[in-house]
């Protein structure tokens, strides 16, 4: 089974990181620029990593010239748990008891 999200990358950030924003989107920073593929290749290559898969379960669906990405990741879980492979911790809304 497969998952597809959608993400918001930062390239030349200079870190190496998955954050939610305050909306609920993911974001992954990237330090390579975004020229010649080099952002894209990296995000494949971080993704895979920080998920522990090969590097051919991830791929970008569309956005290729676009920080707005969606992403195929070849594995099955949900995107709760994803967000949690991924290192990210959900924060809790004040409004929660």
């Amino acid at each position: 089974m497969s998952l597809i999200i959608e993400i918001k990358v930062m390239p030349s950030s200079g870190r190496l990181s998955w954050v939610l924003d305050k909306t609920g989107r993911l974001k992954c920073f990237l330090k390579s620029p975004a020229e010649q593929g080099k952002a894209n290749k990296e995000l494949v290559k971080f993704t895979a990593k920080t998920l522990g898969i090969a590097q051919d379960r991830v791929t970008i669906m569309s956005g290729e010239i676009s920080r707005n990405k969606r992403l195929k990741i070849d594995l099955d879980v949900t995107l709760d748990q994803l967000i949690g492979l991924l290192g990210i911790e959900r924060q809790k809304s004040m409004f929660d008891e």
